[in-house]
């Protein structure tokens, strides 16, 4: 008979602690697919289609031409941007 020793299901898992990872990994998640824009103005960009993504209310519920409009980019490059950060977070269905 095999001794095990792994206490993978002894120990119990603080709820807290494990909130706390996953907000992080999801914080890190946002701010490395941000920051993957070549310029200021295309972080910004990232960051107004992510919150579009996560919280359209915080930029006035704006459609993603809009965006795109405001800030030079065609409609498909936002849509793009929007899939890839959907993809990168685990949003996409």
């Amino acid at each position: 008979m095999k001794n095990n020793d792994d206490t993978f299901f002894a120990e119990p898992v603080d709820p807290h602690a494990e909130a706390r990872f996953l907000a992080l990994e999801v914080v890190c998640r946002l701010l490395i697919w941000t920051a993957e824009g070549e310029s200021l103005d295309e972080r910004g960009v990232r960051a107004t289609v992510a919150l579009w993504c996560v919280r359209p209310d915080l930029i006035g519920e704006a459609t993603l031409e809009e965006i795109g409009h405001v800030a030079g980019r065609t409609k498909q490059a936002v849509h793009q941007l929007a899939d890839s950060f959907r993809e990168t977070t685990g949003l996409a269905p």
